[in-house]
């Protein structure tokens, strides 16, 4: 396997300039797959500058960068703070995260990212993970798989899909992708199939990796992590994680509002800069992967 695998990286440049970076700066890309942000990173510091990057999926490993400055941890990013005191670093001057599935994973057809091959159902990023899609969708209750398909699909259809489910595996259980599009044939329209597939292995493959809970338990470790003036530069690819982003740069919380004083004045670890930042049309006609993309870049105050 080589980086060739991996195509370019989305919104190289943006994300990159929203650091700020400085030369002998200590800096983090969470999301390594092909090393496309880290080489760019790496090209703006100065010798006594450090990169650490965090990919759990092993086939990243393939792609490490021979560079004394880099050093690649083969960890969750959900785990950043512990595994970066371990390499003897409390603070960093910015964070790099390009969030959802690379590149090289949805191509790669026995992974079961996409909806273009038939494939045994995994969607595990890390496949030493004992959750998959199959147990997913042959383990689950009923009312977990309605769960999953509404929250993380945002499927309207997400009871009847879940019943639908439910009865056929009494008889059969739904190990390929395949077969899974068969039992859910009534809720892939022709005109819209490929764009309801898409949010129902968007929903498996979010579950599978527990990548909400992973984002959250990430952007609660980002004031502790940055220095001050401390820079982050995130791409999401949907609305969910965004808009996780988005609420948390604005009122470092999730949900709700935080907590004013008298004068309606609230105080928040990071402030937005710039406004959201989206791929050129020219940049989607290079890279369709990079349509749905959305970059928020923020400061620790």
């Amino acid at each position: 396997m080589t980086t060739m695998e991996y195509h370019n990286p989305v919104l190289l440049k943006e994300t990159v300039d929203g650091l700020n970076i400085k030369p002998d700066g200590v800096y983090v890309d969470v999301t390594f797959g092909g090393g496309g942000h880290s080489k760019e990173i790496l090209s703006r510091l100065g010798e006594n500058g450090r990169l650490f990057a965090f990919d759990q999926d092993e086939d990243a490993l393939e792609n490490i960068i021979d560079d004394s400055r880099f050093t690649l941890i083969n960890e969750n990013f959900r785990y950043v703070k512990r595994f970066l005191r371990l390499h003897g670093v409390k603070q960093v001057d910015g964070v790099l995260a390009d969030f959802g599935v690379s590149s090289h994973q949805f191509d790669v057809a026995e992974r079961g990212f996409s909806t273009r091959f038939e494939a045994n159902l995994d969607m595990r990023m890390n496949q030493k993970s004992k959750l998959s899609a199959f147990h997913v969708v042959n383990e689950y209750e009923e009312e977990q798989l309605r769960q999953v398909f509404a929250q993380y699909g945002e499927l309207r259809p997400a009871p009847a899909m879940a019943r639908l489910i439910i009865a056929h595996r009494q008889n059969e259980l739904i190990k390929t992708s395949e077969q899974l599009k068969t039992v859910l044939r009534k809720f892939l329209p022709l005109r819209h199939e490929n764009k309801v597939l898409a949010q129902i292995y968007q929903a498996i493959r979010i579950e599978v990796n527990q990548e909400i809970e992973v984002l959250k338990e990430f952007l609660l470790q980002m004031p502790e992590l940055l220095v001050e003036s401390g820079r982050l530069s995130f791409i999401s690819y949907h609305s969910l994680e965004d808009r996780l982003v988005k609420r948390f740069i604005r009122n470092g919380l999730f949900e709700g509002e935080p907590e004013r004083d008298v004068f309606g004045n609230f105080e928040v670890p990071l402030k937005k800069v710039n406004g959201l930042i989206v791929p050129s049309e020219e940049e989607i006609k290079i890279n369709n992967r990079a349509r749905s993309a959305k970059l928020r870049i923020a400061e620790k105050l």
